[in-house]
Order: C-alpha cells, then sequence, then structure tokens
C-alpha cells in the first residue's frame, strides 16, 4: 500500500495516489463539499496475480446408478464359408487286430429238416439201479404203483411208515390223504413232514394218529375231520416225540363250546415223558389238548383260540410263549384238582405272563 493513501482499492504510479476517494476528501477540505466530478474513464486492468495454493481435492461422490441397457444391435452379415476339409494325410498303418467281442444271442433255430426213417431198434441194456432209501421215502395222493421214490412216490402214509427204517424221512407232498383207520407211528426217531398244502382228512371216528415209538416228529401238516368226532388228532404213547408246526382244527360246531363234541387236537398218555408240542395252531376244538396224569414235556409257542383250551390234569408241561386268537377261548389254561401247587404252577402271574397274559382257570 502507498503510505499517502487511505483505501486499498487504488493503482498507484511512482508513489502518486490514483484513489477516488482521497481525491473527494482533498475537495472537501479545500473548498467544503462540492458536487462530485464525473466518474473517470477505467484504468487499464492490472496484470494477474499469482495462483494461490490449490486446496485439497474434495472426497469423490457416490456412483451413481447404471442406465438402462440400450437394444441390441443388428447381426452382422454371415461371412463367407470356409473351405469344406483341408487336404488328406497319408492313411497311416494298421493297428493290431483287439480282443473278439461277445458271442452274440443264438439265432432262431431253423425250420426242422425231413425226419428220416426210424433205425433199427438196439439191445436192451443193464436194468437199472432203482433202489427205495428206507431213510428217505416220498407220498403222493392218488398215485398208482409208486414205490417211494421222489421220482415215483407211494400213494399212502401207512405204506411209508411200512418201508421207512428208524431214524427215517417221510416227506408227503401236497394233496388230502383221507384216513378212517389208526395210523400207528411205532418206530423210533421217524420224521413224517408234510409239504405245504398236505392235508390229513380225518373220516371215522377213531384217532387218526398214535405215536406209540420214541423220538418221532410230526410236522407240517393241515389236520382235520369231515365233521366232529369225540377223539383227539394226534395221541402221543411214547417219550421224547415232537409235534410241531400244524394247522389243526375241527369243523364249527355250534352252541355253547361246554356242549360241543370232545373233539381235541393233542392227547397225552399217562406217564409218558418229555413231549414237546410247538408252534402249531389249533382252533374250533372242545380242547386243543389234555395233558394226562404224570405226563411231561414242553408247550410252547402255539396259537389257539375258539376253544376250551389246555387242560392239565396232573401233569407236568412248561407253557411258555404261546398266544391267544379270536374268537376266544372260554379258558386259555385249565389246572385241574390234583394238579401240583408246586413248579411249575406254583405263580399263576408268571404262567400269566409268560403266555401272552392267559386266561387261566386254577381248580386245585
Amino acid at each position: 500500500m502507498n503510505r499517502n493513501c487511505f483505501c486499498d482499492n487504488l493503482f498507484c504510479n511512482k508513489n502518486k495516489c490514483c484513489c477516488k476517494y482521497i481525491i473527494k476528501h482533498i475537495h472537501q477540505s479545500s473548498s467544503g463539499v462540492g458536487t462530485t466530478g464525473p466518474t473517470g474513464p477505467t484504468g487499464p486492468t492490472g496484470p494477474t496475480g499469482p495462483n494461490g495454493i490449490t486446496g485439497s481435492t474434495g472426497s469423490t461422490g457416490s456412483t451413481g446408478p447404471t442406465g438402462a441397457t440400450g437394444p441390441t444391435g443388428a447381426t452382422g452379415p454371415i461371412g463367407p464359408t470356409g473351405p469344406s476339409s483341408g487336404i488328406i494325410g497319408p492313411t497311416g498303418p494298421t493297428g493290431a487286430t483287439g480282443a473278439t467281442g461277445p458271442t452274440g444271442a443264438t439265432g432262431p433255430t431253423g425250420a426242422q429238416g425231413i425226419i428220416g426213417a426210424t433205425g433199427p431198434t438196439g439191445a436192451t441194456g443193464p436194468a437199472g439201479n432203482n433202489v427205495v432209501n428206507p431213510y428217505d421215502l416220498y407220498v403222493r395222493s392218488n398215485t398208482i404203483g409208486g414205490i417211494g421214490t421222489q421220482s415215483s412216490p407211494l400213494p399212502s402214509i401207512e405204506e411209508a411208515l411200512d418201508l421207512v427204517a428208524n431214524n427215517g424221512t417221510i416227506h408227503v407232498y401236497d394233496g388230502t390223504y383221507p384216513i378212517d383207520t389208526t395210523t400207528n407211528i411205532s418206530k423210533n426217531n421217524i420224521t413224517l413232514e408234510g409239504k405245504p398244502n398236505a392235508m390229513i382228512l380225518l373220516t371215522a371216528n377213531t384217532v387218526p394218529f398214535l405215536i406209540s415209538g420214541s423220538g418221532n416228529t410230526i410236522k407240517g401238516f393241515t389236520i382235520t375231520s369231515d365233521v366232529a368226532y369225540p377223539v383227539e388228532f394226534i395221541q402221543v404213547g411214547g417219550n421224547n416225540n415232537v409235534i410241531r408246526d400244524n394247522i389243526i382244527y375241527g369243523p364249527s360246531q355250534q352252541g355253547s363250546s361246554d356242549t360241543w363234541v370232545t373233539n381235541r387236537g393233542i392227547v397225552t398218555q399217562g406217564g409218558t415223558l418229555n413231549n414237546w408240542i410247538d408252534g402249531n395252531i389249533f382252533y374250533s376244538l372242545r380242547q386243543s389238548g389234555y395233558l394226562n396224569p404224570s405226563s411231561t414235556g414242553y408247550v410252547t409257542h402255539n396259537v389257539v383260540y375258539n376253544t376250551r383250551g389246555w387242560v392239565v390234569d396232573g401233569a407236568l408241561f412248561q407253557f411258555s410263549g404261546n398266544s391267544w386268537g379270536e374268537p376266544t377261548n372260554a379258558v386259555d389254561i385249565a389246572l385241574l384238582s390234583g394238579t401240583t401247587s408246586g413248579v411249575p404252577y406254583n405263580s399263576i402271574t408268571e404262567l400269566q405272563e409268560n403266555n401272552s397274559n392267559a386266561n387261566i382257570s386254577d381248580q386245585r
């Protein structure tokens, strides 16, 4: 600033003030307040001063939203097709032959050719060895002239029992086998095995099976009768016998079960020992079984319904795993007077629990 000037808005030239304010002040001080003279012409613009220090760059603002995609341009023209193939090179050497593939399926049989004339009959060969095995016999109903082999079975169980050896097995094929007399299994360790749908049909008032031998097994049969006869289907007179996996039932009887004909599934003779009745189904009978005094053994895993149950008359049989169907039995197990109060019947609760909550009539 020029020391003789009183304002900042000035132009200075060789220490002379050009301030309009100073000029006005001088006029006023010398002659009082005069009229304001006309504004002089604007002086020339002074040179541009030096640039000031550049301020710091502000933070970049957020990116604006992307604009909408413009329309797809038209597809350009298809270029010319190239040559179809290049120059074919020389053929390479032949490779080794691969392994032979699997044989294809056999084609259909061709038409049969003309049958030639029958040649002369040859000499008769030696007789075959068609020997019956007494330890392995077969039975099929309504066969004729069978000898007991698998290819030539016998027509009846009775004939097979005559031929079988102790420790042998008789296989009985499906079919119905009527019985009107008692069939006695008097040999020992015989297995009489019914195939599925092998049925024994009692047609007379007699016990169809009596087991008088020991160690025998009757299994796999359906056993019934044409009418209700007052007999048991199986009577056990020997020891260590097994009656297993049979279905034993009688014809339907009307009225209360205590008036039915007394037909039974199984009866043990008094004093027979260690017989086992297992896995059978009994129904529509007066009683599933009658166990006579001093006979012993096991009654296990049988299903019994629509009967008056098992009758224990002084016998000692272990009951276990038996169950009861519908129509329900009048009684599941009846302990008659004279039957022991000790083992195995000393705990009625355990007897019930071990046999599907059996309905037990304790008459001791």
